[in-house]
């Protein structure tokens, strides 16, 4: 405690143990103790007192598309990386697509290191890409640091990365599994998306039965099948299907090493709600029904689901025509993941532990940070962000920090203020001011 530089205190600290009052002492960037809140100050520290604010810790959003270098019309390590300090991230992993060059070798790597050393915000680590003709690239890419290897198993909408096919998806994981990597896998079967109508036009409902849910239920059934036989660890991204849930809480009880994610448009938004015409709400795969929702629900209060991303894909606002079937597909999330999930979460009955949990504890876990990530508890980064949740505010698209301020989230009244965000001790967002850059980029733990 005497060597404590920054102290702060709130009568509600989200731990490990539980919500408590408690001040947190700080050190060269990591947190000492979480002590008794009336603690008295060490001479020399700086005490910030957040009241009745709850102090949780930085959120870990380990699926994000910044597209830079190659893309940065559509976003970029400066913008993506405020957005995520103004809704409380303070880690994010970034997915090898849709940047140019993707990062599928580890020279591809090196340039996006480079581009993003002096533009973020917040920590930054990066997933490698399994491409059909780059095996011999997965082993680099590990040594360099890569946190895993994300595969589609349908187009993935940009040519540079294509997808794999069965007898590809065998090859990639079995030289992933040979060093005990993870393989994060967007999971659509592309032979029932072919088969499915696509009409293309504004309606949703065209829309929505073009990506039927036994694409995704195939694929992951296929997945859980190598991983099997492979014994290799893999992980499902933007899990939008419930049905898919048995066939998961099967493989998990036979011991498949397999995890699962879910976004916040799947957990707050539905496809009964979607005008025609808006593809700002367009996703692949897509949001669904509104029973479909309570069953992701479920499946994230009984561990089915291990956590939630934003998987923030944005573009420029062009893409985003009403053509559902030519529109771009992703959804904006970065700067209103927290407050959206918690809105609908404090609705259902659960409360803010259970938001860090799925939100920054379970994904720091996911690519092995959480020694140092995802916790206020002694040795971690001192990574923070304050909330006041009983607080709204109205979405307003001019207020985003992404680059393209296309949002599905417009309109609505979210519960959850951001007050202020840190990073290893020091205060990078607040109110909508920024610090200088702080972040640091990060490889997988050794």
């Amino acid at each position: 405690m005497s060597d404590a530089e920054l102290v702060l205190r709130s009568t509600r600290v989200i731990t490990p143990e539980g919500t408590r009052a408690a001040t947190v002492t700080v050190s060269a960037g990591r947190i000492t103790a979480v002590l008794t809140y009336d603690t008295d100050v060490p001479a020399g520290a700086r005490l910030e007192d957040f009241g009745d604010h709850v102090l949780l810790p930085g959120l870990v959003d380990t699926h994000v598309h910044v597209n830079d270098p190659g893309r940065t019309e559509w976003e970029g390590f400066w913008t993506a990386t405020r957005a995520a300090a103004a809704g409380g991230i303070t880690t994010l992993v970034d997915m090898p697509l849709n940047s140019l060059p993707p990062t599928t070798t580890a020279e591809n790597l090196r340039v996006k290191r480079a581009v993003a050393a002096d533009k973020a915000h917040i920590d930054v680590g990066f997933w490698g890409g399994a491409l059909p003709d780059n095996v011999k690239d997965l082993r680099p890419l590990h040594d360099a640091g890569v946190f895993g290897f994300k595969a589609f198993l349908s187009p993935s909408g940009v040519d540079e990365f294509p997808h794999l096919d069965q007898d590809q998806l065998a090859r990639s994981m079995a030289e992933i599994a040979g060093f005990d990597g993870l393989l994060i896998v967007h999971a659509e079967d592309p032979h029932h998306l072919a088969a499915a109508p696509q009409h293309g036009g504004p309606k949703y409902a065209d829309f929505l039965a073009s990506r039927p849910r036994d694409a995704e239920d195939t694929a992951i059934a296929g997945l859980i099948a190598q991983a099997r036989r492979l014994d290799a660890r893999v992980h499902v991204l933007h899990l939008s299907s419930s049905d898919a849930l048995p066939l998961i809480r099967a493989a998990r009880a036979e011991g498949v090493r397999i995890t699962v994610e879910t976004c916040p448009h799947y957990l707050t938004l539905t496809a009964e709600e979607v005008p025609d015409g808006a593809s700002e709400f367009k996703c692949c795969p897509p949001i669904r029904e509104a029973a479909n929702r309570d069953l992701l629900w479920e499946a994230l209060a009984d561990g089915t689901i291990d956590c939630v991303v934003t998987d923030h894909s944005p573009s420029t606002a062009d893409l985003k025509t009403d053509d559902f079937a030519t529109a771009w597909g992703g959804i904006s999330g970065l700067q209103l993941s927290l407050s959206a999930v918690w809105t609908e979460a404090r609705a259902r009955g659960y409360g803010l532990e259970d938001v860090v949990r799925w939100m920054s504890t379970k994904t720091a876990a996911l690519v092995g940070l959480d020694a140092r990530k995802g916790a206020i508890a002694p040795g971690h980064d001192a990574d923070f962000a304050v909330l006041a949740p009983d607080e709204t505010f109205t979405v307003d698209p001019a207020g985003l920090q992404h680059r393209n301020r296309v949002t599905a989230y417009a309109g609505k009244t979210l519960y959850g203020v951001v007050k202020s965000t840190w990073l290893r001790g020091e205060r990078i967002a607040r109110g909508g001011d920024f610090a200088e850059p702080k972040g640091t980029l990060l490889a997988r733990p050794q």
